[in-house]
């Protein structure tokens, strides 16, 4: 009988031809996408932003503690960006803040004499010059003092910083114990920021600037403008000023 004849082992199967061609396709793309990344950049500051906003979207401060283990154990402690121990930082509620202000101005009758406007700097309150004071002075009038001290008491607690902002018209200052606008304008901010920290408002909170006649609200080319021009504004700031 004849010797069967052995039969070779099969080779074992391979992978389809075509997983050759896209193994290379899928390893270009890699190294595409790799050098975008590399000649890209990076927003360090944003970047930063968005691991701190999910840190504390997920309860998670620095150090691996928890929002909960954190009011524990250093309820004190200043936030990044401030001191420790300074004041809660507030955000400013605009529409709040503008409808506390508008309604007690009704009930004086002031709301048609003094301006209130949500910006986007926060809330701001336009004084005239002539309800604050006398021509050319920087002293308070008595009813410029009682309207500002209830402004204070009303809003202290509920903004996180007052930016006081004294303004004039373009007609030079002839006289008077002022040089020029410019000393009118920034004496006449600070005093009004000096009664609103004697009203409770905390000096951290206060800021005072002269812009002379440099911000009209209305060109400067008639009495009535002029008058217009010539004004303190209390602006309410939605964010801490930068120091």
């Amino acid at each position: 009988m004849a010797r069967d004849k052995k039969k070779a082992p099969e080779a074992a199967p391979g992978a389809p031809l075509f997983m050759a061609t896209y193994g290379d396709m899928v390893t270009l793309i890699l190294c595409f996408f790799v050098l975008l990344f590399a000649m890209s950049s990076i927003d360090a500051q944003k970047f930063q932003k968005a691991v701190i906003s999910l840190q504390h979207s997920l309860g998670v401060l620095k150090g691996g503690k928890t929002t909960e283990e954190s009011s524990l154990t250093t309820p004190n402690a200043g936030e990044e960006g401030r001191d420790a121990g300074s004041s809660e930082r507030i955000e400013l509620d605009t529409r709040h803040v503008a409808h506390t202000i508008e309604s007690y101005l009704r009930t004086e009758g002031l709301d048609k004499l003094i301006n209130v406007t949500i910006n986007q700097r926060g809330v701001a309150v336009s004084l005239s010059d002539q309800f604050l004071f006398n021509s050319g002075s920087a002293e308070l009038k008595p009813d410029g003092q009682r309207v500002l001290y209830k402004i204070a008491t009303l809003i202290r607690n509920d903004v996180p910083a007052v930016s006081v902002e004294g303004h004039t018209d373009s007609v030079p200052l002839r006289g008077g114990i002022y040089r020029d606008n410019w000393g009118l304008s920034a004496s006449r901010a600070a005093a009004v920021a000096t009664w609103l920290e004697t009203s409770g408002l905390p000096s951290q909170k206060l800021q005072a600037v002269g812009y002379a006649s440099t911000h009209p609200v209305v060109p400067n080319d008639s009495p009535e403008h002029r008058a217009l021009n010539r004004r303190v504004e209390l602006v309410f700031l939605s964010q801490y000023p930068k120091q």
